[in-house]
């Protein structure tokens, strides 16, 4: 029986324990008593389910009753929380390469995400897309903070950021957030960014080792390759991306799943074919309007029945309509 628990673990989305024990270590600094029922629920080894990850999450922004709490924890993450990406970000030769490798490699810390690098102009965006809802804005300003401080740490405190911007508003004062990130911080933007001049990407990294860069990178591969064929909701996502106008039903059919097998499959993975599909629509919709796709061919390309259908859409996603995050997307 344990072992088909363990087995169960193992095909859900999940989290690096190293991450795990960064939130864990950050209550522990901070006075914070996690419940006894929940810390007796979390593996002792291997990685940590996302669903209960949300719940450790929860717990600890209940807890806290901090509305920084997600910055502070991520300026407390270190290398080593990173697992072995940590590794390999630390050993590439320059800053570009390394941000190449986290948007390839981020799974391996946590798969509750996406990273991707953006070009606008001369300015370079990493963008964060979270595929969680709970505690949406903590986690994230955990994550830009992490990243922030890895830049810096990395590139030996010469890496300089234009500013971090955020899709919530900020819960504490906006100069109380800079004084934290020490950059400028932006609010109620399109995504979640760490946005910097491109030049940056030719930075030099202090501890770059060729020789163990690519050993770490044989070895991110193998364990890459292992979560891509654990998790269903991740193949999910990747058939939704290429036919975003398939349903529940088509899905299921190219898995080899029934509707009603694919559904109970996602709730054991702590999330559901609607969660799923409304994400991935969202990305595709905002990166479509980013190319400069109009309201009509966006709608289109999706799969909506009118363009109302997905304006009414896209507002429930991102609390805005497509004509405001166009001219959010064409502010500086």
């Amino acid at each position: 029986e344990h072992r088909l628990i363990k087995d169960d673990m193992a095909d859900q989305p999940s989290v690096t324990q190293q991450f795990t024990q960064g939130i864990l270590q950050s209550a522990q600094r901070a006075g914070i008593a996690l419940p006894d029922s929940l810390l007796a629920r979390l593996p002792g080894d291997g990685r940590t389910p996302l669903a209960l990850q949300d719940e450790v999450w929860e717990a600890y922004c209940h807890a806290s009753q901090d509305p920084l709490v997600g910055i502070r924890l991520g300026l407390s993450l270190h290398v080593g929380h990173l697992d072995l990406v940590g590794m390999l970000l630390m050993s590439c030769e320059t800053l570009g390469e390394a941000l190449d490798m986290l948007v390839e490699y981020h799974p391996i810390v946590g798969e509750g995400g996406d990273f991707s690098l953006e070009f606008h102009g001369t300015r370079c965006h990493l963008v964060y897309s979270p595929h969680y809802t709970r505690c949406r804005r903590e986690r994230v300003e955990a994550v830009m903070a992490c990243v922030l401080n890895l830049a810096r740490w990395v590139s030996g405190g010469t890496f300089e950021g234009c500013h971090v911007q955020f899709v919530s508003e900020p819960s504490a004062a906006p100069e109380t957030y800079q004084s934290l990130l020490a950059v400028d911080v932006l609010f109620g933007r399109q995504n979640d960014a760490l946005c910097f001049s491109e030049s940056l990407q030719a930075t030099p990294l202090i501890q770059a080792n060729a020789a163990m860069r690519d050993h770490l990178l044989r070895l991110a591969d193998a364990i890459l390759a292992g979560l891509d064929s654990a998790s269903l909701s991740a193949q999910v996502q990747q058939l939704l991306r290429q036919h975003p106008r398939w349903g529940k039903e088509r899905v299921a059919e190219q898995l080899g799943l029934s509707g009603r097998h694919l559904v109970r499959k996602l709730q054991d993975e702590g999330t559901s074919f609607r969660l799923l599909r409304a994400s991935v629509l969202q990305h595709l919709s905002e990166q479509c309007l980013r190319d400069g796709g109009t309201i009509a061919q966006t709608a289109e390309r999706l799969g909506f029945s009118d363009e109302s259908a997905f304006v009414k859409a896209f507002k429930r996603w991102s609390g805005t309509t497509p004509a405001q995050f166009r001219v959010a997307m064409s502010d500086p």
